[in-house]
């Protein structure tokens, strides 16, 4: 079976998001991809199957332009906006896509979401962006794969690091989270889920506009993620 291993991943990956309760019935999906050969290809979920009922064999492998290269199901819709993201993203090897509630409340809102606490600065360097609403002409031409570029447009304009700040938010849809494999895109989308619960309540308990200041949220970020990390083992 081609990519048997990376198949097995991205199953395991796709079971976690309905284990983790990122995404109702078959709404959400996972990805990764194997850039190893002479062509990077992308196995993913296939469309409207129950995460229950999948296995190895119904994951369906395509290239980067998104032609089937293996398997008899129909991919996910969201496959271009994969493809997409793994074509200007070189640094990742997995995405996930859910309709988690809270990250989907705040994408609906249109709203990014602040770096209020130490929590969100664990793991995302800055707040997490939100995109710009897909125009009627983007709908029109290609609306998974101007998913993509708007999320893509957000981080060029903003020159965000797609390592530093694994996930978005889709205005008016809903998050889309990546990692160095399907498997650490799966957290990011949990964490994503649970910063995005924390700061829905904490800005309904008052909490300030301005945020964590910047310097704590730093320090959180980089004693984690930066050269001299001191959290975990080494």
């Amino acid at each position: 079976m081609l990519l048997a291993v990376l198949r097995e991943e991205v199953l395991e990956a796709n079971r976690e998001i309905s284990r983790r309760g990122l995404a109702p019935h078959t709404f959400g999906n996972a990805s990764g991809i194997d850039r190893s050969g002479a062509e990077p290809l992308v196995v993913i979920k296939p469309s409207g199957v129950d995460y229950a009922k999948l296995r190895p064999e119904d994951l369906v492998v395509t290239d980067l332009s998104g032609r089937v290269v293996d398997g008899s199901l129909r991919p996910s819709s969201d496959l271009d906006t994969h493809t997409l993201l793994y074509r200007e993203f070189p640094q990742i090897g997995g995405v996930v896509h859910t309709h988690s509630e809270f990250a989907t409340s705040w994408a609906q809102a249109a709203r990014p979401i602040p770096c209020l606490g130490t929590t969100h600065a664990d793991y995302f360097h800055g707040p997490v962006p939100v995109t710009e609403p897909l125009t009627a002409a983007e709908v029109e031409e290609a609306y998974v794969r101007n998913t993509g570029a708007v999320i893509v447009r957000r981080f060029r304009q903003e020159n965000l690091d797609p390592v530093a700040v694994p996930g978005v938010l889709v205005a008016g849809h809903a998050p889309f989270a990546w990692g160095r494999s399907a498997m650490a895109a799966v957290e990011h989308a949990d964490v994503l889920e649970y910063i995005a619960r924390l700061a829905f309540r904490s800005v309904l308990l008052g909490a300030p506009e301005a945020g964590l200041p910047a310097y704590v949220g730093e320090h959180h970020y980089m004693r984690k993620h930066g050269p001299r990390a001191t959290y975990g083992q080494k």
